[in-house]
């Protein structure tokens, strides 16, 4: 392949934990930017969101516990401001699955955990259970995403962010069933009580279904997509140019094709298809964590990685992808090795958008190891991925580059035509029964003029329904099985989230 074109955009950046330095203060900030600059990044994905709380001040979510500056310094804000007037993106990164972590409560009363965790009565107690009754995965609470008021919650911590602040983008992580499970590919997480009573409602059945049962999985993964689904349509109806990003799960061994998605740990062990999040348009950014040691024990990760990017770049559709790489899991030379191999496939096939790197503070194995500090790796990694090093050095008939740097010159971020110049638009609105109560797990269709069927889904345990990506024109909107006369005309018009109310006759 040829050189890198100067000012090629591409996603670059790394995650930012906040379970550290960082951003805590102002002046960590300054320096976060000053690194992120000196690696010629361009974004900063930080996270803002670790258990149901923020680093910041104007969510739903309390004050994260943290030893952070005293108000009214707010770290989501003051990164913002200094990072916009540097040239930088700045993406929230929300673990959006994790209600509480520690064996004592949240000091904040206000504090989720407080009214809907282990000590909630059924059915405030918001809860993930696993198969053989435990409510913790190591020492992680979790939402269950089945449970209505626990779902909405999700989308209401993101919303929150959205609208009190200028963020370039969302970005989700913990966006599926956790880990922890009862054995590889058992996917044991989802009993809460009020999540096994909706799967019963919708299937007839009475029983408490195994882990592995075929419609029990179904139904559990359409619940984590359901909720991506609502966090882009509704965030685009408040933000349009709000880049929605999550990062995505590569475990086991990478599927050899579409046909193969199925098989892949990440669709059968955490419930997390986000091969059709990304062909449905639900997500702007796929940002798959592509962990693999290159060259250290277990055995058989090396080999992974490039199959994996390979996969990850074939399965953009209309949007875009970004790889993930670990940092702490290897040098610096097998970090800028793997960086390269991400970013440039072979002939023929669709680049990447970008690369992300976790993380800021691990920035190689050797500070992971605790031999060597953060800042000492961070500026040793920088210069490899900035200048031409000795230890850089890569077949020059695969890539044609061997001596130019993986990041020679600052670059813009990939804009997104589908949202700068739209040609299609969107819909999103609630479903009701004649009691004015949500109408949950009802099928609704979007017909076109002809009568042809154009897409259709479940309503969420609010009501809630949404479609993306359609052309604009006019529809008809219908639920399934309703009474005749249950359906409303809505017009779809490019660029925008339209609005409908669907009421259920009697």
């Amino acid at each position: 392949m040829g050189q890198e074109s100067a000012g090629e955009p591409q996603f670059r950046a790394y995650w930012v934990d906040s379970f550290g330095p960082g951003l805590y203060t102002e002046a960590q900030i300054d320096q976060l930017i000053a690194d992120t600059k000196a690696a010629h990044l361009n974004a900063i994905v930080a996270q803002v969101t670790r258990r149901a709380d923020c680093l910041c001040s104007r969510s739903i979510m309390p004050r994260t516990e943290a030893e952070i500056d005293p108000e009214p310094f707010d770290p989501l804000q003051t990164l913002i401001e200094n990072a916009h007037a540097a040239g930088l993106e700045v993406h929230a990164w929300l673990n959006a699955g994790i209600m509480w972590a520690p064996d004592t409560p949240p000091q904040d009363p206000g504090h989720v955990f407080h009214a809907h965790g282990p000590s909630a009565p059924e059915p405030e107690s918001w809860l993930m259970r696993r198969y053989d009754g435990a409510v913790r995965g190591g020492n992680l609470y979790f939402f269950d995403p089945g449970h209505p008021a626990a779902a909405d919650y999700v989308v209401r911590m993101v919303l929150s962010i959205v609208r009190a602040y200028d963020v370039d983008g969302i970005n989700l992580d913990f966006i599926r069933y956790p880990d922890y499970n009862l054995g590889e590919n058992v996917p044991s997480w989802g009993y809460n009580p009020v999540a096994l009573a909706r799967f019963r409602a919708l299937t007839g059945r009475t029983d408490v279904p195994a882990p592995t049962d075929p419609q029990w999985t179904a139904w559990r993964r359409e619940q984590i997509t359901g909720i991506v689904r609502r966090i882009y349509l509704e965030s685009y109806a408040i933000k349009p140019l709000v880049r929605i990003s999550a990062d995505t799960i590569t475990y086991g061994t990478p599927p050899a094709g579409p046909e193969a998605w199925t098989q892949t740990r990440t669709y059968g062990e955490v419930l997390q298809d986000w091969r059709l999040w990304m062909e449905e348009g639900i997500l702007d950014l796929n940002i798959p964590m592509n962990y693999r040691r290159e060259v250290l024990p277990p055995p058989g990760q090396g080999p992974q990685f490039d199959p994996w990017n390979r996969f990850i770049r074939t399965q953009q559709h209309r949007r875009q992808a970004a790889i993930g790489t670990a940092l702490y899991a290897n040098s610096v030379e097998e970090n800028v090795a793997q960086i390269r191999r991400a970013l440039f496939p072979d002939p023929g096939e669709r680049p990447a958008a970008g690369w992300v790197g976790f993380s800021y503070r691990t920035p190689d194995m050797l500070v992971e190891q605790r031999r060597r500090t953060p800042e000492a790796a961070r500026d040793e990694l920088a210069r490899a991925l900035t200048t031409f090093r000795t230890f850089d050095v890569l077949r020059e008939v695969d890539l044609g580059q061997t001596r130019v740097p993986v990041f020679p010159t600052p670059v813009p971020v990939p804009p997104m035509p589908w949202k700068l110049v739209p040609e299609a638009g969107h819909l999103h609105g609630a479903v009701v029964r004649a009691d004015g109560t949500p109408a949950d797990q009802v099928m609704v269709a979007l017909y076109d003029t002809d009568g042809r069927l154009v897409a259709s889904h479940l309503t969420t345990g609010t009501g809630w329904i949404g479609f993306v990506d359609l052309a604009p024109g006019n529809y008809t909107l219908a639920a399934a099985g309703a009474p005749a006369g249950t359906a409303i005309p809505v017009t779809i018009r490019a660029g925008r989230v339209s609005p409908a109310a669907l009421v259920l006759g009697p």
